[in-house]
């Protein structure tokens, strides 16, 4: 392989990154937010532009828009960079669609915790591991009401499924996509911790 077209090769990867990146960056909470006069969501509850956020203004309806179109940037970022460019280019992808929610440059890269995004993602890349994710999600949302916890559940379980279903390609990947969430989640995972953490639908 000479010189040029392991560059391009190398370009044409990374081009899957910036794919991902851009479609994760999109604000859909605070643009859902501003078109249905819900007001600026910094300035509501935690701050945070998710979906448990944009449920904070009272509107279950925006909340749920922004959950879906969260995960369906995801899962769209997935799809198109593992149709053009295969398994490395979706895993790629769905990296920097994590990021790019996660440190949007048009909001300052400061955006949301990637919990819906990571959902999309993973029910794009490996639809098994998605579906146990958001059961792990669901299940522990019924019965503890307790939003971030449940995407701490969620995550971890996730890098099970990975051997789980036989796909340990994707384990380097939903270890990184983990911690990524543990990391937004740090001041979370403290309030757990001395037993403060709000209750979904309750102000934070």
């Amino acid at each position: 392989m000479d010189t040029s077209t392991l560059i391009f090769g190398l370009a044409n990867e990374w081009s899957w990154g910036v794919l991902g990146y851009l479609l994760g960056s999109i604000p859909f909470g605070m643009v859902l937010a501003a078109v249905m006069g819900l007001g600026n969501l910094r300035d509501i509850g935690s701050g945070n532009i998710g979906a448990t956020n944009v449920l904070r203004t009272g509107n279950k309806r925006a909340a749920f828009l922004t959950l879906i179109l969260d995960g369906g940037k995801g899962a769209v970022a997935v799809l198109i960079a593992r149709k053009f460019g295969g398994d490395t280019a979706a895993a790629l992808a769905a990296l920097t669609a994590m990021i790019g929610h996660c440190y949007p440059i048009w909001l300052g890269f400061k955006g949301g915790k990637g919990v819906a995004t990571v959902l999309g993602v993973y029910l794009a890349l490996a639809f098994p591991i998605g579906l146990l994710a958001c059961a792990s999600w669901l299940a522990t949302a019924l019965v503890l009401r307790i939003s971030s916890l449940s995407a701490l559940v969620a995550v971890a379980i996730s890098i099970l499924g990975t051997v789980i279903f036989g796909v340990p390609h994707f384990l380097w990947l939903t270890i990184a996509l983990a911690a990524l969430v543990y990391w937004r989640h740090r001041a979370n995972i403290a309030r757990l911790l001395n037993g403060t953490e709000p209750k979904i639908g309750q102000k934070s």
